[in-house]
């Protein structure tokens, strides 16, 4: 492959470690631009094919790219009776389901912003989040598993503390709230809806940060329908996808490649609620789900289920980290994830060349800036462009860049040029290919989420007992890293573990709750003058204590 077309600048003609990409418009395959004109094309182009289906107390829900299309206006359509104004903030706050996407092509249709919360809040995290998103309404699926969100929402305080909320509509057993079948048939059917630009604001997601409470970040309407439109071209999908996930759309990643690889190929969308092991065998095999997108983990309880013997996973051609699925006698196929870097700021992945790129086109890279991208690397202390080949600070700017976190200025979100710095560390080589060496911050990334330590650290640095606590992730084969807490005891106190971890499950989502807790002494942690722990010396020690325990070394 002639790497050379891919890049407008190269380092090698300027010795600096900064790359410029090819030009978007130069970019194969790309149509609409705003989330609704995308709808539009796909449903005009595979208008009587099937484009989602759910399984739901037996029942077998499938809606057409026209269905999709007539439940999605019904959603704008309410809102636009309503009175929604441009650039509106309305949550959605439900699982993978059929009305989770007409929900959010419905907002982009009626010039609303849509606000993904996650399923596995909190009260105080669903709070944090709507105060900071300032949603006018809220579409909230009533029960998720054991979480009443119908009752948890009706114990805010909504008048005093939300004040901008005036419409919450709920779908299922929401007594006292407005039903969903109420709402979609509140509007007058399709309207002229307002034009939107691809740079006018499009969705919002939350990320934890370094911060203790997760970021919002708003990402353009060009970030979603850019990605959507690329992905089945990176991964050489020549054939219309039936996409799976386990994974929430709350999640960028997950929103980004299931609709994108199962609609700009005339697939279909195969939603499950929420991850069972047991329930994704089922469907792979009854839907013919030629896309999976999940994490090891979830592919390590895959084959643990009762089922994995005897399933017929032979649909399977596209699975991301699917070493484990691979091992299925059903499975043939020769596809691997192609290597690629990229960040919920940028939308998912900024940098890659594609699943037909060969090993000597990648030469051990994460690939190139994607079309569009302009990549450099910098001294973290100086913000300065390193030589060529110089290890530093990822830095990044394109059209798929958030275009801010909520609350926070510019000179917050990004440097004086308008690249954003990851906090990951790297270097690029002569053609403009990124070579990612790890992440700088002490965010953990467990299962494909991120997990702040000092979100952890902030609640148990108040529980009765403990003089210190770090958190930190620990290398793991299927979660990427494991969450750890270690701490140090006051003098004479016992730590009784299940009620501390009782205390986080009441407090932060599931996935943040640290699998282990290390009870440490003053001389496991390393101090620094001013009092303050190194995050990678307790990293280490947790590491070792953690392989001694388990008979590795």
């Amino acid at each position: 492959m002639d790497l050379s077309r891919l890049v407008r600048t190269a380092p090698g003609k300027t010795g600096l470690s900064l790359v410029e990409a090819m030009p978007l418009a130069e970019e194969p395959g790309l149509g609409a631009l705003t989330i609704g004109g995308y709808l539009r094309e796909v449903c005009e182009q595979h208008c009587p094919a099937e484009a989602v289906v759910f399984h739901e107390d037996g029942r077998r829900i499938s809606w057409s790219y026209d269905e999709l299309w007539q439940h999605s206006v019904a959603v704008a359509s309410a809102l636009a009776a309503q009175g929604i104004t441009p650039g509106e903030r309305i949550g959605i706050l439900m699982t993978n389901r059929p009305e989770f996407l007409s929900a959010f092509f419905g907002i982009a249709l009626s010039g609303g912003v849509a606000v993904a919360l996650s399923t596995f809040s909190t009260q105080s995290e669903l709070a944090h989040m709507l105060e900071a998103s300032q949603v006018t309404t809220l579409l909230f699926e009533a029960q998720v598993l054991k979480t009443d969100f119908a009752a948890m929402i009706a114990g805010l305080d909504l008048a005093s503390r939300f004040p901008a909320l005036t419409r919450l509509v709920g779908l299922g057993d929401a007594k006292g709230f407005e039903s969903w079948d109420q709402f979609t048939a509140s509007g007058s059917g399709e309207h002229e809806f307002p034009e939107v630009g691809p740079s006018d604001p499009g969705g919002i997601f939350f990320s934890s940060g370094t911060t203790s409470l997760p970021k919002g970040i708003e990402h353009s309407q060009r970030a979603f329908t850019i990605q959507w439109w690329r992905w089945p071209r990176l991964f050489a999908m020549h054939e219309p996808v039936r996409a799976w996930t386990g994974n929430g759309f709350f999640w960028s990643g997950n929103i980004s490649m299931v609709v994108g690889t199962a609609l700009s190929t005339g697939g279909c969308i195969v939603l499950q609620s929420h991850f069972d092991a047991g329930e994704a065998l089922r469907l792979i095999e009854a839907e013919r789900v030629t896309f999976a997108n999940g994490r090891p983990h979830q592919w390590a309880r895959l084959q643990a289920d009762k089922g994995w013997a005897d399933v017929d996973l032979s649909s399977l051609k596209y699975v991301p980290r699917g070493e484990l699925i691979w091992a299925h006698p059903t499975v043939e196929t020769d596809w691997e994830v192609p290597q690629a870097f990229g960040t919920t700021e940028t939308m998912s992945i900024c940098t890659c060349i594609g699943r037909e790129a060969s090993e000597a086109d990648y030469a051990g890279s994460f690939g190139l800036p994607l079309p569009g991208n302009t990549l450099k690397i910098v001294d973290p202390m100086s913000g300065k462009v390193l030589p060529l080949g110089a290890i530093g600070e990822m830095c990044v700017k394109g059209p798929t860049l958030m275009s801010h976190y909520l609350g926070k200025s510019p000179e917050d979100c990004f440097d004086a040029e308008g690249f954003f710095c990851t906090g990951d560390s790297g270097r690029v080589d002569e053609q403009g290919r990124f070579f990612w060496l790890g992440r700088m911050t002490a965010m953990i990334k467990t299962g494909g989420a991120n997990v702040s330590p000092e979100e952890i650290d902030e609640i148990l640095a108040n529980w009765p007992g403990v003089k210190r606590v770090q958190t930190v992730g620990v290398d793991d084969d299927l979660l990427g890293e494991r969450v750890v807490t270690c701490i140090v005891p006051v003098e004479g106190a016992s730590i009784v573990e299940d009620d501390m971890i009782a205390h986080l499950k009441a407090r932060l989502a599931s996935y943040k709750i640290p699998r282990q807790v290390l009870i440490c002494t003053e001389q496991d942690f390393a101090i620094t003058g001013n009092e303050k722990v190194k995050p990678a010396d307790i990293r280490a020690m947790a590491e070792q204590r953690l392989a001694v325990s388990q008979g590795n070394c």
